[in-house]
């Protein structure tokens, strides 16, 4: 599965590393906003001043709000790529899947409001931006599938592509699950339990899918 091209959000900036670090500020101010507010109460004036600079500076990087939403959802994207990045694959291991799936949860505990705010805010996007989204959302998902197909497994636990698919989906929503539902389970449950709970969950799914064949 191909990466999706990124949105261009037009800018009149030339300092790729400044345009990088003003949208850095953009984002993370817009965030605690439209948490405060909502993205449709939140107006562009405002993000400015959230993010620490002018109206008139705030336009030289976006050019309208639902630019800020591509671009918070191109920031959640990079830092899963990135942490996944880190992982090696070559030995196939499971201890590799398990610390995947470890460093993923951990990172939507470290951004729990983008993660929520992005996913709250889908429908205010226009179709072909909530399409973007969508296909950066399945893009986080091969990158788990190509994780599990390089998992050794016994020949009679080998899982099919639609169960590889099913599997990679499931990682995904469960991790999103602790910043939807973060208020429910820090009840009972730390982040590292959390993530131990949910793996030997999964672990055990996959290991016993066979049976039921």
């Amino acid at each position: 599965m191909a990466e999706k091209e990124k949105i261009v959000v037009q800018t009149s900036v030339k300092d790729e590393s400044l345009i990088e670090i003003r949208r850095r500020q953009i984002v993370s101010g817009a965030v605690n906003l439209f948490k405060e507010k909502g993205f449709h109460r939140a107006t562009t004036r405002e993000i400015a001043k959230a993010a620490g600079f002018s109206i008139g500076t705030l336009y030289e990087y976006i050019r309208t709000k639902e630019d800020v939403l591509y671009l918070l959802c191109d920031y959640i994207y990079d830092q899963v790529k990135q942490q996944l990045a880190e992982i090696t694959s070559e030995t196939g291991t499971v201890e590799e899947l398990k610390e995947a799936i470890k460093q993923y949860f951990h990172l939507i505990d470290r951004m729990v409001d983008e993660f929520t705010i992005m996913y709250q805010e889908t429908k205010s996007l226009s179709k072909e931006a909530m399409h973007y989204v969508f296909d950066k959302e399945l893009e986080m998902v091969h990158l788990f599938e190509k994780i599990i197909k390089n998992t050794s497994l016994p020949e009679n636990q080998l899982l099919t592509e639609k169960e590889i698919f099913l599997a990679a989906n499931h990682i995904v929503v469960q991790g999103q699950a602790w910043a939807f539902r973060k208020w429910a389970f820090r009840k009972r449950y730390t982040i590292e339990d959390y993530i131990n709970d949910q793996t030997k969950l999964f672990l055990s799914g996959i290991f016993h899918l066979h049976e039921n064949r």
